[in-house]
């Protein structure tokens, strides 16, 4: 075999013995050079070389993307495109700065090269300018990058008092029905701001309107809530969440004129609010290790009427086409947070249904990079 490649151990089944030789070949440096020359392999050689130095480079990625929404390059561009000597004026940064910033994002198709030397917006950027929740995320990961330096020192759990942990305040609290406003006012403006498409896209997958009263569960400031009783005007909406952010919600209840229900407490001790034909659970359970999801999953059964539905609303693991969402974005973040794990729909599916509910499935949403959706029936 070749150059100093370990012998391999025999593969431990026949269901091994393909993975177990294309690994082989793909980690020999002649292999690489071959199909990288050879007509037919060479497009796949090229696309896999280009996957692994976007994984090395993805954190330099991220930084010229949190650059432009910081200096506002998108929202400079809404109107069309502007010269380098204006964008660097307007960045405030010096020309061989500005061309360095805006040439990579031309790269990464945030921006595009337009005729006279101009840049404009590229699909990405666009796509980035029209949604507040990407720019509020992309801001945030400031938080998590300086928990991820040590990413070795942090799954080893060695890192005891993180950043993520102090932000999502709940996370850590022993008590966290006690959280001030102060306490909760920044990761709710967050959830809040991010939630909006997340919201749409269950909606689409999940008729919300064949209820008559839904109960959000960590509903945090209502967008969810608002977003269905816009969708189905009759719907009764009802929220549980800590109380100082169910004092948030209240707030934005009658700014927008829903006659909403905001209830104040602790859903791990507290019992739900009866009434409603739907409890949902989005972007929830993921937070919150197994004990807990289980007190979560039969609050729910226990407040729903015969009959009544669970919908539950979050990225999962092991999603196809959407595999680094759950289990590298979240499987790292949680991890950081301190708190839960993303679990895959046959997980859920299982402590659901070890809950009492029945009648179990998965509608399919457009976008399952950012939600999927699990929907079940009280029998």
């Amino acid at each position: 075999m070749s150059q100093g490649l370990a012998t391999p151990r025999p593969p431990a089944s026949w269901r091994d013995w393909w993975p177990a030789t294309r690994d082989r070949l793909l980690a020999s440096p002649r292999f690489q050079r071959w199909a990288g020359a050879f007509p037919l392999t060479r497009p796949i050689a090229r696309r896999h070389a280009r996957a692994v130095f976007d994984l090395c480079a993805g954190f330099v990625y991220s930084q010229v993307l949190f650059a432009c929404i910081q200096l506002r390059v998108f929202e400079r561009l809404r109107d069309g495109p502007e010269s380098l000597d204006t964008l660097a004026s307007a960045t405030r940064l010096p020309l061989d700065g500005a061309r360095t910033l805006l040439d990579a994002a031309v790269s990464l198709k945030l921006l595009e090269r337009r005729d006279g030397g101009r840049y404009g917006l590229g699909p990405l950027g666009a796509a980035t300018l029209g949604n507040a929740g990407i720019a509020a995320m992309v801001e945030h990961h400031d938080v998590l990058y300086g928990d991820l330096h040590d990413p070795i020192a942090l799954l080893r759990g060695e890192v005891k008092d993180t950043a993520l942990s102090r932000y999502w305040a709940y996370a850590r609290s022993a008590a966290p029905s006690q959280l001030g406003a102060d306490d909760v006012a920044e990761y709710s403006r967050l959830m809040a701001t991010s939630q909006s498409l997340v919201a749409e896209e269950i909606l689409d997958a999940y008729p919300i309107g064949q209820h008559r009263c839904v109960l959000d569960v960590g509903g945090g400031e209502g967008v969810f809530l608002l977003s269905a009783a816009r969708r189905s005007p009759g719907l009764q909406c009802m929220l549980f969440d800590l109380p100082a952010v169910a004092e948030r919600a209240r707030a934005r209840f009658a700014q927008a004129g829903v006659p909403g229900q905001a209830f104040g407490g602790d859903f791990r001790r507290d019992a739900l609010p009866r009434g409603a034909d739907v409890v949902s659970f989005v972007r929830v359970l993921h937070d919150h290790g197994d004990d807990t999801v289980r007190i979560l999953l039969r609050s729910a059964f226990e407040a729903l009427p015969a009959g009544g539905t669970l919908l539950v609303a979050e990225p999962m693991a092991r999603t196809g086409g959407a595999e680094p969402m759950g289990d590298a974005y979240f499987g790292l973040y949680l991890t950081a947070m301190g708190s839960g794990r993303p679990r895959s729909t046959d997980e859920l599916h299982s402590m659901v249904s070890e809950a009492g509910f029945r009648d179990i499935r998965t509608p399919r949403t457009r976008q399952p990079l950012q939600t999927g959706v699990l929907v079940a029936r009280r029998p």
